[in-house]
């Protein structure tokens, strides 16, 4: 599909947008995405040359790996995600991915997104359940070396009060990552003042964090950020 202007044109129209209606930035691209034919932002940024980085990102894991995969609304983290569980599963491991944010159906609709057939969308498993937390994913999992586990996304796992408090849960989830072998991915928010701070990327000092977390626990840090990743080791 044919755009209207080159990407970036279209980005900077969206942030005039977003400033003119006073709305927030994910939404302005989403308007600009569904005037070129698209179904959002993020299905645009799925089908343009470049934007697949599963490949890049999954080079570079190792075996027992907890990432921090962070970005702001609109920046396809959730897609990202997706698609390293979806690339795990073509390739005879096992992917996962659990939301406490989407339903079934909105995940396939972004499955489609990636160019997913039944069958692809068949080897994943896909868990929509109101019970994800640490223990449930682990449970799920059970140790199993070949998994590669996303979870969409991280501050959303303490939520129920009932459950242990999000720090307990991530270290729960690295001692299970290094003892099964199992690479885990937890999606991040990040600040909304990163917005504003004129940084290229974001870092691990814009993770929203309403509550505590030893980010010592993830091994390893991605950031995304208009088409940009930057993935490294923990300091």
């Amino acid at each position: 599909m044919r755009l209207s202007a080159p990407i970036y044109k279209l980005k900077r129209q969206a942030k005039m947008s977003a400033r003119a209606q006073g709305i927030p930035l994910h939404s302005a691209l989403d308007e600009v995405a569904v005037a070129n034919g698209f179904r959002s932002w993020s299905h645009l940024s799925a089908t343009m040359p470049g934007s697949r980085l599963a490949h890049q990102v999954l080079g570079k894991l190792d075996r027992g790996d907890m990432v921090l995969l962070g970005a702001r609304p609109g920046q396809g983290k959730t897609l990202l995600g997706l698609e390293l569980a979806l690339a795990s599963a073509k390739t005879g491991f096992a992917g996962y991915f659990f939301t406490l944010e989407y339903t079934q159906a909105a995940v396939r609709d972004r499955l489609a997104d990636l160019g997913a057939d039944a069958r692809d969308t068949d080897a994943l498993v896909i868990d929509t359940s109101d019970q994800i937390c640490a223990d449930h994913i682990i449970a799920r999992v059970g140790h199993d070396a070949r998994a590669l586990v996303v979870i969409d996304y991280l501050q959303l796992l303490d939520q129920k009060r009932s459950l242990p408090d999000l720090n307990a849960q991530v270290a729960a989830l690295s001692d299970f990552a290094r003892s099964s072998g199992a690479i885990i991915v937890a999606i991040s928010q990040i600040d909304r003042a990163f917005d504003v701070a004129g940084k290229r990327l974001p870092d691990h000092t814009d993770i929203r964090l309403p509550n505590p977390v030893d980010l010592a626990r993830f091994t390893k840090r991605c950031f995304l950020h208009e088409g940009e990743l930057t993935l490294d080791p923990a300091a």
